[in-house]
Protein backbone atom coordinates (compact mmCIF):
# COMPACT_ATOMS: atom_id res chain seq x y z
CA UNK A 1 0.00 0.00 0.00
CA UNK A 2 1.29 3.66 -0.43
CA UNK A 3 2.30 5.63 2.06
CA UNK A 4 1.08 8.78 2.98
CA UNK A 5 2.07 11.85 4.87
CA UNK A 6 1.01 14.00 7.09
CA UNK A 7 1.16 16.84 9.14
CA UNK A 8 1.53 17.23 12.82
CA UNK A 9 -1.06 18.17 15.28
CA UNK A 10 0.11 21.60 15.64
CA UNK A 11 -0.23 25.42 14.54
CA UNK A 12 3.46 25.79 14.10
CA UNK A 13 6.16 23.87 12.27
CA UNK A 14 5.59 20.48 10.90
CA UNK A 15 7.42 17.54 10.04
CA UNK A 16 6.34 14.50 7.86
CA UNK A 17 5.41 11.32 9.36
CA UNK A 18 5.33 8.20 7.53
CA UNK A 19 1.80 6.26 7.43
CA UNK A 20 0.35 3.35 5.92
CA UNK A 21 -3.73 3.34 5.19
CA UNK A 22 -4.70 0.37 4.11
CA UNK A 23 -8.39 -1.51 4.21
CA UNK A 24 -9.12 -4.25 7.42
CA UNK A 25 -7.15 -7.15 7.83
CA UNK A 26 -9.39 -9.71 8.73
CA UNK A 27 -9.00 -13.61 10.13
CA UNK A 28 -9.52 -15.23 7.30
CA UNK A 29 -5.79 -14.62 6.96
CA UNK A 30 -4.84 -16.27 9.86
CA UNK A 31 -3.85 -19.88 10.46
CA UNK A 32 -1.92 -20.55 13.77
CA UNK A 33 0.85 -23.01 12.88
CA UNK A 34 2.04 -25.63 14.93
CA UNK A 35 5.53 -26.04 17.09
CA UNK A 36 6.89 -22.73 19.15
CA UNK A 37 9.01 -20.22 17.44
CA UNK A 38 12.42 -20.46 17.99
CA UNK A 39 13.47 -18.11 21.00
CA UNK A 40 10.53 -17.16 22.14
CA UNK A 41 8.47 -18.11 25.48
CA UNK A 42 6.63 -21.71 24.92
CA UNK A 43 3.26 -19.79 25.06
CA UNK A 44 3.93 -18.31 21.47
CA UNK A 45 3.17 -20.69 19.28
CA UNK A 46 3.94 -19.40 15.60
CA UNK A 47 1.07 -17.26 13.42
CA UNK A 48 1.27 -18.45 9.43
CA UNK A 49 0.54 -14.94 8.36
CA UNK A 50 1.39 -13.24 4.97
CA UNK A 51 1.71 -9.97 5.98
CA UNK A 52 1.06 -7.94 2.03
CA UNK A 53 0.13 -4.75 3.73
CA UNK A 54 3.59 -3.51 4.38
CA UNK A 55 7.15 -3.47 3.36
CA UNK A 56 9.50 -4.67 5.88
CA UNK A 57 12.30 -3.06 3.94
CA UNK A 58 10.45 0.26 3.81
CA UNK A 59 9.66 0.17 7.05
CA UNK A 60 12.80 -0.24 8.33
CA UNK A 61 14.67 2.57 6.10
CA UNK A 62 11.69 5.09 7.14
CA UNK A 63 12.64 4.50 10.71
CA UNK A 64 16.16 4.72 9.99
CA UNK A 65 17.36 6.59 7.50
CA UNK A 66 13.80 9.45 6.98
CA UNK A 67 11.27 10.83 9.43
CA UNK A 68 12.06 7.79 12.61
CA UNK A 69 8.22 7.59 12.71
CA UNK A 70 6.17 4.81 11.55
CA UNK A 71 2.52 5.14 12.37
CA UNK A 72 0.02 1.98 10.75
CA UNK A 73 -3.96 3.28 11.24
CA UNK A 74 -5.41 -0.23 12.27
CA UNK A 75 -4.60 -3.19 9.81
CA UNK A 76 -7.21 -5.48 11.04
CA UNK A 77 -9.90 -5.55 13.33
CA UNK A 78 -8.79 -6.53 16.95
CA UNK A 79 -11.97 -8.15 17.82
CA UNK A 80 -11.07 -11.09 15.46
CA UNK A 81 -7.90 -11.38 16.99
CA UNK A 82 -9.05 -10.87 20.52
CA UNK A 83 -6.83 -14.37 21.54
CA UNK A 84 -4.12 -13.78 19.14
CA UNK A 85 -3.06 -10.48 19.00
CA UNK A 86 -0.04 -10.74 21.07
CA UNK A 87 1.71 -13.37 18.97
CA UNK A 88 0.11 -11.28 15.56
CA UNK A 89 2.32 -8.36 17.05
CA UNK A 90 5.25 -10.27 18.13
CA UNK A 91 5.50 -12.02 14.94
CA UNK A 92 4.86 -8.21 12.97
CA UNK A 93 7.58 -6.94 15.09
CA UNK A 94 9.93 -9.82 14.60
CA UNK A 95 9.85 -9.17 10.85
CA UNK A 96 10.98 -5.74 11.16
CA UNK A 97 13.84 -6.30 13.75
CA UNK A 98 14.92 -8.33 16.59
CA UNK A 99 12.99 -8.70 20.30
CA UNK A 100 15.00 -7.45 23.24
CA UNK A 101 13.74 -7.95 26.87
CA UNK A 102 12.19 -5.41 28.64
CA UNK A 103 12.42 -6.78 32.35
CA UNK A 104 14.10 -9.87 34.06
CA UNK A 105 11.50 -11.92 33.33
CA UNK A 106 12.76 -11.65 29.62
CA UNK A 107 8.96 -10.97 28.76
CA UNK A 108 9.68 -9.45 24.61
CA UNK A 109 5.90 -7.62 24.99
CA UNK A 110 4.95 -5.16 27.91
CA UNK A 111 1.50 -4.96 28.53
CA UNK A 112 1.17 -0.94 29.30
CA UNK A 113 -1.44 -0.16 31.70
CA UNK A 114 -2.43 2.30 34.62
CA UNK A 115 -2.02 -0.26 37.95
CA UNK A 116 -2.53 1.92 40.40
CA UNK A 117 0.89 1.79 42.20
CA UNK A 118 1.05 4.63 44.75
CA UNK A 119 3.70 7.23 43.70
CA UNK A 120 6.40 5.91 46.33
CA UNK A 121 6.13 2.32 44.81
CA UNK A 122 9.00 0.67 43.37
CA UNK A 123 6.93 -0.87 40.75
CA UNK A 124 5.03 2.34 39.45
CA UNK A 125 7.55 3.06 36.49
CA UNK A 126 5.49 5.17 33.68
CA UNK A 127 4.13 2.01 31.85
CA UNK A 128 1.87 1.00 34.90
CA UNK A 129 0.85 4.84 35.72
CA UNK A 130 -1.67 7.03 34.14
CA UNK A 131 0.43 10.15 34.87
CA UNK A 132 2.10 12.70 32.33
CA UNK A 133 5.38 11.29 31.13
CA UNK A 134 9.00 13.43 30.52
CA UNK A 135 10.46 13.56 26.86
CA UNK A 136 12.90 10.23 26.96
CA UNK A 137 14.22 7.72 25.07
CA UNK A 138 14.18 3.93 25.75
CA UNK A 139 17.25 1.25 25.85
CA UNK A 140 16.74 -0.16 22.14
CA UNK A 141 16.61 0.75 18.65
CA UNK A 142 13.41 0.61 17.75
CA UNK A 143 10.14 0.90 20.12
CA UNK A 144 6.88 0.13 18.95
CA UNK A 145 3.24 0.21 20.22
CA UNK A 146 0.04 -1.62 19.28
CA UNK A 147 -3.04 0.02 20.99
CA UNK A 148 -5.74 -2.65 21.99
CA UNK A 149 -7.85 -0.07 24.08
CA UNK A 150 -7.45 3.67 24.09
CA UNK A 151 -8.39 5.43 27.33
CA UNK A 152 -11.29 7.25 28.08
CA UNK A 153 -9.45 11.21 27.34
CA UNK A 154 -6.18 11.57 27.27
CA UNK A 155 -2.74 9.20 26.65
CA UNK A 156 -2.13 11.12 23.45
CA UNK A 157 1.52 10.45 22.28
CA UNK A 158 4.09 13.40 21.68
CA UNK A 159 7.10 12.73 19.52
CA UNK A 160 9.82 15.08 18.57
CA UNK A 161 12.84 14.76 15.75
CA UNK A 162 15.68 14.62 18.64
CA UNK A 163 18.23 16.32 16.27
CA UNK A 164 15.98 19.32 15.46
CA UNK A 165 16.32 19.88 19.41
CA UNK A 166 20.37 19.40 19.02
CA UNK A 167 20.32 21.89 16.55
CA UNK A 168 18.03 24.45 18.45
CA UNK A 169 20.31 24.28 21.76
CA UNK A 170 23.37 24.33 19.25
CA UNK A 171 22.49 27.97 17.85
CA UNK A 172 20.91 29.71 20.92
CA UNK A 173 23.20 28.20 23.94
CA UNK A 174 26.35 26.95 21.96
CA UNK A 175 28.09 26.54 25.73
CA UNK A 176 25.26 23.99 26.84
CA UNK A 177 25.30 22.01 23.42
CA UNK A 178 29.05 20.97 24.68
CA UNK A 179 27.60 20.13 27.56
CA UNK A 180 25.32 17.42 26.32
CA UNK A 181 27.36 16.47 24.42
CA UNK A 182 29.76 15.12 27.46
CA UNK A 183 29.03 12.27 29.53
CA UNK A 184 25.98 12.21 32.37
CA UNK A 185 25.71 9.64 34.99
CA UNK A 186 22.53 7.55 35.01
CA UNK A 187 21.22 5.69 38.10
CA UNK A 188 20.64 1.68 37.08
CA UNK A 189 16.91 1.40 36.70
CA UNK A 190 14.79 -0.18 39.59
CA UNK A 191 13.56 -3.31 37.02
CA UNK A 192 17.41 -3.71 35.90
CA UNK A 193 18.52 -5.82 38.95
CA UNK A 194 20.99 -7.69 37.18
CA UNK A 195 22.66 -5.20 36.73
CA UNK A 196 25.97 -5.44 38.93
CA UNK A 197 26.77 -1.35 38.44
CA UNK A 198 25.25 1.04 40.08
CA UNK A 199 25.28 3.50 37.05
CA UNK A 200 26.83 4.43 33.85
CA UNK A 201 28.10 7.22 31.65
CA UNK A 202 26.84 8.17 28.59
CA UNK A 203 26.64 11.37 26.40
CA UNK A 204 22.93 12.95 25.37
CA UNK A 205 24.30 14.01 22.05
CA UNK A 206 26.20 11.89 20.30
CA UNK A 207 27.49 11.39 16.62
CA UNK A 208 29.64 8.00 15.75
CA UNK A 209 31.08 7.84 11.47
CA UNK A 210 28.70 11.01 10.85
CA UNK A 211 25.70 9.05 12.26
CA UNK A 212 23.83 11.08 14.59
CA UNK A 213 22.22 9.73 18.24
CA UNK A 214 20.16 11.18 20.92
CA UNK A 215 19.84 9.33 24.72
CA UNK A 216 17.79 10.77 27.37
CA UNK A 217 15.99 9.54 30.50
CA UNK A 218 16.14 12.24 32.99
CA UNK A 219 14.71 10.62 35.71
CA UNK A 220 17.40 8.40 35.71
CA UNK A 221 20.09 11.11 35.59
CA UNK A 222 17.88 13.06 38.66
CA UNK A 223 17.93 9.61 40.60
CA UNK A 224 22.30 9.41 39.85
CA UNK A 225 22.69 12.81 41.01
CA UNK A 226 20.83 11.76 44.42
CA UNK A 227 22.70 8.83 45.62
CA UNK A 228 26.15 9.04 46.94
CA UNK A 229 27.04 5.77 45.10
CA UNK A 230 27.02 7.82 41.94
CA UNK A 231 28.75 11.12 40.58
CA UNK A 232 27.19 14.37 40.84
CA UNK A 233 25.47 16.68 38.59
CA UNK A 234 27.63 20.11 38.34
CA UNK A 235 25.41 23.57 37.87
CA UNK A 236 26.09 23.64 34.17
CA UNK A 237 25.04 20.23 33.52
CA UNK A 238 21.75 20.44 35.46
CA UNK A 239 21.27 24.31 33.25
CA UNK A 240 22.26 22.25 30.07
CA UNK A 241 19.14 19.52 31.23
CA UNK A 242 16.56 22.27 32.14
CA UNK A 243 17.48 24.32 28.42
CA UNK A 244 17.04 20.68 27.06
CA UNK A 245 13.53 20.17 28.67
CA UNK A 246 12.12 23.75 27.67
CA UNK A 247 12.98 23.53 23.81
CA UNK A 248 11.18 19.85 23.82
CA UNK A 249 8.04 21.52 25.32
CA UNK A 250 7.85 24.10 22.28
CA UNK A 251 4.50 22.80 20.96
CA UNK A 252 5.46 23.53 17.22
CA UNK A 253 8.29 21.00 17.52
CA UNK A 254 5.89 18.56 18.68
CA UNK A 255 3.91 15.52 16.88
CA UNK A 256 0.87 14.46 18.05
CA UNK A 257 -1.07 11.15 17.60
CA UNK A 258 -3.63 9.40 19.37
CA UNK A 259 -3.47 5.39 18.89
CA UNK A 260 -6.89 4.34 18.56
CA UNK A 261 -7.63 0.36 18.76
CA UNK A 262 -5.18 -1.65 16.25
CA UNK A 263 -2.79 1.57 15.65
CA UNK A 264 0.17 0.74 15.41
CA UNK A 265 3.50 3.46 15.96
CA UNK A 266 6.89 2.94 16.02
CA UNK A 267 10.11 5.49 16.29
CA UNK A 268 13.37 5.47 16.31
CA UNK A 269 14.64 5.64 19.99
CA UNK A 270 18.38 7.34 18.18
CA UNK A 271 16.42 10.15 16.32
CA UNK A 272 13.17 10.79 18.01
CA UNK A 273 11.99 11.11 21.76
CA UNK A 274 8.62 10.75 23.02
CA UNK A 275 6.50 10.72 25.82
CA UNK A 276 2.44 10.10 26.59
CA UNK A 277 0.37 12.85 27.90
CA UNK A 278 -1.90 12.20 31.06
CA UNK A 279 -5.02 10.21 30.57
CA UNK A 280 -8.41 8.95 32.49
CA UNK A 281 -9.47 5.55 32.38
CA UNK A 282 -13.11 3.92 31.55
CA UNK A 283 -14.33 2.43 34.92
CA UNK A 284 -14.61 -0.82 33.43
CA UNK A 285 -11.67 -2.65 33.49
CA UNK A 286 -11.81 -4.05 29.96
CA UNK A 287 -12.50 -1.06 28.79
CA UNK A 288 -9.22 0.79 30.43
CA UNK A 289 -5.78 2.04 28.14
CA UNK A 290 -4.52 -0.83 27.06
CA UNK A 291 -1.06 -1.23 24.61
CA UNK A 292 1.57 -3.84 23.93
CA UNK A 293 5.16 -2.07 23.84
CA UNK A 294 8.04 -4.28 22.04
CA UNK A 295 11.56 -3.03 22.06
CA UNK A 296 13.29 -3.65 18.93
CA UNK A 297 17.09 -4.28 18.33
CA UNK A 298 17.49 -3.35 14.43
CA UNK A 299 19.45 -4.98 11.53
CA UNK A 300 20.35 -1.52 9.80
CA UNK A 301 21.25 0.12 13.09
CA UNK A 302 23.37 2.80 13.05
CA UNK A 303 26.91 2.77 14.96
CA UNK A 304 26.92 4.30 17.89
CA UNK A 305 29.27 6.04 20.55
CA UNK A 306 31.49 3.83 22.41
CA UNK A 307 30.65 5.00 25.91
CA UNK A 308 27.11 3.22 25.03
CA UNK A 309 28.66 -0.13 25.18
CA UNK A 310 28.23 -0.53 28.90
CA UNK A 311 24.51 0.19 28.99
CA UNK A 312 23.26 -1.78 25.23
CA UNK A 313 25.82 -3.90 25.22
CA UNK A 314 27.07 -3.57 21.71
CA UNK A 315 27.97 -0.30 19.59
CA UNK A 316 28.58 -1.80 16.04
CA UNK A 317 25.62 -0.97 13.28
CA UNK A 318 23.06 -3.61 13.49
CA UNK A 319 24.55 -5.27 16.43
CA UNK A 320 22.02 -7.10 18.71
CA UNK A 321 21.78 -4.66 21.61
CA UNK A 322 19.68 -3.08 24.16
CA UNK A 323 17.09 -4.31 26.36
CA UNK A 324 17.05 -5.50 30.66
CA UNK A 325 19.41 -9.03 31.15
CA UNK A 326 16.99 -11.52 32.00
CA UNK A 327 17.09 -14.50 34.49
CA UNK A 328 18.79 -17.44 33.09
CA UNK A 329 15.92 -19.87 32.28
CA UNK A 330 15.73 -22.33 35.63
Amino acid sequence: MPSHKTKAETTGLFFSVSIILFPAFTSTHIGIGGGNRPGLPSDYSTMNIEFKWFSVESLQNELEHHSGIKYIRNPFQIKDLHKDFRRLFLQISKEIGSPVSQNTQGDLLLDIQDRGFAPNDLRARGPYSNRKLSFHTDRCDVIGFLCLQPAKSGGENQIIKSQEIEKIILKERKDLHQILCSPFPLKRHNMDSLNPSPYCLQPIFSWKNQFFACSYLRVLIDRANQDPECPSLTEHQEEALDFLDSVCERAELQTKISLNKGDMLFLNNWTTLHRRTEFIDYNEPQKKRHLLRVWLSMPNSRPLNSMFKENFGAVESGAIRGGIQANPPA
